[in-house]
């Protein structure tokens, strides 16, 4: 007699049935445990605790919306069943329906107010929903009930770093790994913290540590964080991959459909629609490079909608984007499912993700399939190791041919610079003093305003070198955080001494006059292995020269491929050797350096890179023969777009 057939012949009584639903979905098999569970509920239809396991199989095979009609009538049927409330918020949660969350999570809590996982759930739920300071005190409360709860020590540093507080961040993180050293997630954050702060004492240990986690797939790491360490392509994209089997879930059961690819128009009659998704409609770097973009698009060909889940700012920018779309669709509040439905409604063709990984990025919402074309543009330098993405937009510097393995998207390869900017972009007339800025009045000023991030102990170790090596110049970087202001001076410091007193930090300012504030550098100095993006266009547009060093990943390609569109390829060194020397050369030769600025001068104006309307048809092209494919019957596969130096 099989397992399941014990329950219908009356052998186990209920409490051991469900015990054995139970032991048959931890031995993976989620069908037979919901056969038992069936046949409990036919003796019992209201036995809160069956419907809670059924909620939590549904959630299993991917069916969300059955995995919260069951925990729902669970939690109806037992309201002291907390359990049942808070695993009801993580599906909410999962599905972008913060709100609801927030009140399953408080049930579950005047249920057992002891229930530390209810406390933490809530917290990140406030966290989610902005509301920073509700989400610590949950934490604290977590962490209080449950002292060695290593995920609400993570998660409270999470909390803190977005209120700024990133010394007891890094202590938070520090606690959750030394309580679990194998915890990813919390070594992950903590890496990133450090490097936010430049505490460098222990970055190589712990990116070898991540490594080895990716390489034997073991758990799930934050890509983005990854993007900014010393890994390869090959790693990104194993990265990329594990990360998406966790957080871009395939869905099953009634959303299965929504995951197929939609039947599209026939004939090819009609505009194509494009949709752009983002959380950075907004006053944001991302706005700054598309804002031309989205209002040079051909209303002939195409119509455009634009579809943000980010926080309208009220901004100048807020507004001009709204008038740059044919419609505007604000979907902060709507949940992954009833964005992904408003998309639909919408019949988009193409839909282009503006986000992929980085912060505030809602990858559920694309992995429900809400237009047949999907596209990964611009956000995110890297795959995002799913198959619900279609294509991913570059050129052939950023993306090599032999890198294509390590894509899981189709590459669509526009002919000279994957990235859009705008040509109407103001600079501030007026030019602050050098001692408006701090500066010195005479000497060179080499300039990095890269976030804090990107700067790693072997490049600033170059910087450090060069700034002896250049009497009377100075190193003029990003104020980020005090901590890194600090951090930084020391490490001057002990590289050479008399090193601290020449590095300046420049505050945060509007774009125009951050714009106009870059033409006093005389040199921008790239970061590797994850360059300055937009920065290396702010820079390049406001006529100071970028050296980078390009690496082989796209994020540490970006800015070559931006300084070879505005014809100085001269600037891209392929090591840290011939990085350092050119910096130096340049510096020590006014001359030549005055030469590449008469250069850049010059190019700016003629060649591709702040070309916006060549570049709005060569991505025009791209998205019109990823739809003649679609319209074909044709599987998404790798083209290139090709050069067209004459356009309307």
């Amino acid at each position: 007699m099989c397992e399941t057939q014990w329950v219908v012949a009356g052998a186990l009584t209920i409490a051991e049935a469900l015990a054995l639903a139970e032991d048959l979905l931890s031995g993976g098999r989620p069908g037979d445990a919901a056969h038992v569970c069936a046949k409990i509920l036919a003796a019992d239809p209201n036995h809160a605790g069956t419907m809670h396991l059924l909620g939590i199989i549904a959630h299993r095979e991917g069916n969300r919306e059955a995995s919260v009609q069951w925990l729902r009538k669970a939690a109806s049927a037992a309201p002291g069943l907390a359990p049942a409330f808070n695993d009801l918020g993580n599906v909410l949660m999962e599905e972008g329906r913060t709100q609801e969350a927030i009140a399953e999570y408080r049930r579950a809590i005047e249920a057992a107010p002891d229930f530390a996982a209810a406390h933490n759930n809530l917290g990140n739920a406030w966290q989610i929903a902005g509301r920073l300071q509700e989400s610590v005190r949950c934490y604290q409360q977590a962490i209080t009930l449950s002292p060695g709860y290593a995920e609400a020590h993570r998660n409270l540093g999470s909390a803190l770093r977005r209120l700024g507080r990133l010394t007891e961040a890094v202590a938070s993180f520090q606690t959750a790994v030394s309580l679990n050293p194998a915890y990813a997630e919390a070594v992950t954050q903590l890496v990133h913290e450090m490097q936010s702060i430049c505490e460098w004492s222990r970055i190589e240990e712990l990116t070898n540590q991540l490594v080895k986690v990716v390489e034997s797939q073991s758990a799930a790491v934050n890509p983005f964080v990854f993007l900014s360490l010393q890994t390869t392509a090959r790693q990104q994209w194993l990265c990329a991959r594990r990360w998406a089997a966790e957080h871009v879930p395939r869905s099953g059961g009634a959303g299965g459909a929504a995951c197929r690819r939609p039947a599209g128009r026939t004939g090819g009659a009609g505009k194509i629609t494009l949709g752009y998704l983002s959380a950075d409609l907004q006053e944001h770097a991302t706005a700054h490079l598309t804002a031309e973009l989205f209002a040079l698009h051909d209303r002939e060909r195409f119509r455009v909608i634009g579809y943000s889940y980010g926080p309208d700012d009220g901004g100048a920018m807020r507004q001009r984007l709204m008038a740059a779309f044919d419609d505007f669709v604000d979907l902060e509040h709507a949940s992954h499912t009833e964005a992904a439905a408003r998309i639909r409604s919408h019949r988009v063709d193409i839909l282009i993700d503006l986000k992929g990984y980085t912060r505030d990025a809602r990858p559920g919402i694309v992995a429900l399939r809400p237009a047949p074309i999907q596209v990964s543009y611009l956000g995110y330098p890297g795959t995002m190791g799913t198959d619900v993405v279609d294509y991913i937009i570059a050129d052939r510097f950023v993306i090599l041919e032999e890198h294509q393995p390590y894509f899981s998207e189709n590459v669509a390869y526009l002919p000279e610079c994957y990235q859009v900017n705008d040509s109407t972009r103001k600079i501030a007339e007026r030019v602050p003093s050098r001692q408006e800025c701090g500066l010195p009045e005479s000497g060179f000023v080499f300039c990095c305003f890269n976030a804090s991030y990107k700067l790693t102990p072997q490049v600033f170790q170059i910087w450090v070198r060069l700034l002896h090596a250049v009497p009377g110049s100075v190193l003029w970087l990003l104020a980020s955080n005090p901590e890194m202001e600090q951090n930084l001076r020391r490490e001057a410091e002990a590289r050479l001494a008399g090193s601290a007193e020449r590095l300046v930090f420049a505050p945060t300012l509007p774009n125009p006059e951050h714009l106009a504030r870059l033409r006093l550098a005389d040199v921008f100095l790239d970061t590797l292995p994850y360059n300055a993006h937009t920065l290396t266009s702010d820079a390049l547009w406001a006529g100071c020269p970028v050296v980078t060093c390009a690496g082989e990943t796209f994020a540490s390609r970006v800015a070559g491929s931006l300084l070879r569109a505005v014809g100085l390829p001269e600037l891209v060194t392929s090591c840290l050797a011939d990085y350092e020397a050119l910096v130096a050369r340049l510096a020590r030769e006014p001359a030549l350096l005055e030469g590449v600025r008469e250069e850049l001068k010059r190019n700016r104006q003629t060649t591709a890179l702040f070309d916006s309307r060549r570049f709005t048809r060569h991505l025009e092209s791209a998205f019109e023969e990823m739809w003649r494919r679609y319209q074909q019957g044709a599987s998404p596969g790798t083209f290139a777009v090709g050069s067209s130096r004459s356009v309307p």
